[in-house]
């Protein structure tokens, strides 16, 4: 069930009801509330949540569909989209803020979300936690010049971390704080890649429009054992940013 702070967000929202109840339901997968392949609630159960007709929530899925963020199986229900494409890379590993360093950028951050949550199922399988287990959850946007270029969400694993929730990630990067926290270096990434629509949140957070699109990169990052301790996406606005890679032909 909804509490009623999705309640009163979703009918309150600025525009046409079914593009609250669209921004709704896209929050909801890009926080990672509803995994990748996951079904999502019926029409009617979303209707009566949301307290909305379920016509409006007919067009708020058609709006995602269209997106490519949601697909719909005949006889099924709809569900979350499984990315197409998984790039891997074999390069040197560096978070992003230390590849801004390395370009001798400078940069600001500002944490502007942090707590200790419990994990849910999708949290916990990517974290080898169990379910309600407690862990960090991290939001932060960098900016140069005074403008947002990334906003970095992030799911870190404190039982591999003790005491990683008392850094300042104003000034401290994560694997810095990882790695001295856990006594184990840092390891190896999973990384997918696709594109999105910003939405209202993460567009507030990077001062764009929220139709803007961005890239989205999900990661899942380890130790040098192994253990998985970040899983979260970065969200690059597609005017800011771009990604380079230089690759050799074996």
């Amino acid at each position: 069930m909804s509490d009623g702070s999705d309640l009163t967000r979703v009918l309150h929202g600025e525009g046409p009801l079914h593009a609250s109840v669209a921004d709704y339901i896209r929050d909801k997968v890009y926080s990672k509330q509803w995994g990748v392949g996951e079904a999502l609630p019926s029409e009617h159960e979303l209707a009566a949540m949301l307290g909305v007709a379920r016509g409006t929530v007919q067009k708020a899925v058609r709006t995602l569909v269209s997106e490519g963020l949601l697909v719909q199986q005949r006889g099924r229900g709809t569900f979350v989209t499984q990315p197409l494409m998984a790039r891997p890379s074999s390069t040197r590993l560096l978070s992003f803020a230390e590849s801004m360093d390395a370009q001798d950028l400078t940069y600001q951050t500002c944490v502007v979300e942090q707590h200790i949550e419990p994990a849910n199922e999708s949290c916990a399988r990517n974290l080898a936690l169990e379910p309600g287990a407690k862990h960090l959850f991290l939001t932060r946007v960098r900016s140069l010049h005074g403008k947002p270029v990334m906003l970095i969400e992030s799911h870190l694993n404190l039982h591999v971390c003790p005491g990683l929730e008392n850094a300042d990630f104003t000034t401290e990067g994560v694997f810095a704080a990882v790695e001295r926290t856990s006594g184990h270096r840092v390891g190896r990434c999973e990384m997918s890649y696709s594109a999105r629509v910003a939405g209202r949140t993460r567009g507030t957070w990077l001062d764009c429009d929220e139709h803007a699109p961005v890239l989205n990169l999900d990661q899942l990052v380890r130790l040098d054992d192994e253990t998985p301790f970040e899983w979260g996406s970065v969200w690059l606005p597609a005017n800011r940013c771009v990604i380079l890679s230089d690759t050799m032909r074996a």
